[in-house]
């Protein structure tokens, strides 16, 4: 017997969050229980990066975030070819933890 009681996502979709913003920066940081990813742009002319928004999701999102993305560039390399990387990026993370103090706030 198949089952038509398929779970359907209803999403609305605001006029000012439609228009999206620009991003050629992420700045990704994490905690035990949260990872945050701030998205910035870095244009020339601009003394530092300005940032636009910023994602704060606990572990499991994040990893599933991690293998949506990753499942996306596959379908988009197989469809438009490889995405090329022309500068190479500098990796790695910052731990919140790094930057706080018991209240919350770097001294």
């Amino acid at each position: 017997m198949e089952n038509n009681d398929k779970k359907q996502l209803s999403l609305e979709l605001k006029p000012e969050i439609a228009k999206g913003s620009y991003s050629n920066l992420a700045i990704i940081s994490h905690s035990p229980s949260e990872f945050v990813i701030d998205f910035a742009t870095m244009l020339p002319g601009l003394q530092k990066p300005d940032i636009s928004n910023r994602i704060i999701m606990n572990p499991e999102h994040a990893k599933r975030l991690l293998n949506a993305l990753s499942d996306n560039i596959q379908k988009y390399e197989s469809q438009f070819g490889p995405i090329t990387m022309r500068e190479a990026q500098p990796k790695g993370t910052i731990n919140l933890s790094d930057f706080m103090t018991g209240n919350g706030a770097k001294s």
